[in-house]
């Protein structure tokens, strides 16, 4: 096995510089000179450091802004290369089957588990979202959305790696149903979102299966 080069074993520094800080995504870094300075070593090292984690999602920089923890907490933006597949329609039909197989007990767990806050995040998404299907306008974006807050909400790390794939689940059947379903998807959602408000487990995967087999039976 090949000796890890310096700026490798800074970017492996820098990731328990940000544990031991606990910044969270969102958090700006210190400048290059400062971690320079933390870190013993130079700013080139840092630089390149940098870029590592720049390349694993793990940090984001802005354009005269200074670098930041990233929101994507070093998930890829295509973990299994969904980008490559050409067989969509065979690709969207496995997407729906694990999403059959996991998003019905996220929703279990997120009624358990939700907050306050989780409650409010997930109704600041299902109202335009509903406002959206009223006017028949494209509301495939915030439909990902209300998927990523339902995982979130259930307050497991490892849900947390899964939304990127429940994300594009949800994309890639969007674009692959000819016609869309508005009246039905609303109320489905809705009845998903008062299951988890009232924190009634049973209903909310109930009421996820019956969305996810609708879809599936539309696809």
């Amino acid at each position: 096995m090949a000796k890890p080069t310096l700026a490798q074993t800074t970017a492996d520094q820098l990731i328990a510089y940000i544990k031991e800080e606990g910044l969270t995504p969102g958090s700006k870094l210190p400048t290059e000179a400062e971690l320079s300075e933390k870190l013993s070593v130079g700013r080139n090292t840092v630089r390149e450091a940098l870029r590592i984690l720049l390349s694993r999602n793990i940090v984001e920089t802005r354009q005269g802004s200074g670098t930041y923890l990233s929101k994507k907490n070093g998930v890829s933006d295509d973990p299994f290369g969904f980008s490559m597949v050409t067989d969509t329609r065979a690709l969207t039909e496995d997407l729906m089957q694990v999403r059959l197989i996991l998003e019905p007990k996220i929703a279990a767990i997120a009624a358990d588990k939700r907050t306050d806050e989780d409650l409010k995040s997930l109704e600041e998404i299902l109202l335009p979202m509903e406002e959206q299907i009223d006017k028949r306008e494209d509301f495939s974006s915030l439909d990902a959305a209300f998927h990523e807050a339902i995982a979130k909400s259930t307050h497991n790390a490892f849900m947390g790696q899964l939304i990127p794939v429940i994300t594009h689940g949800v994309d890639l059947y969007a674009r692959t149903v000819e016609e869309t379903e508005y009246l039905m998807t609303r109320k489905m959602h809705r009845k998903i979102f008062e299951a988890i408000r009232e924190q009634n487990a049973n209903e909310a995967e109930q009421s996820m299966s019956y969305h996810l087999l609708f879809n599936r039976y539309r696809f």
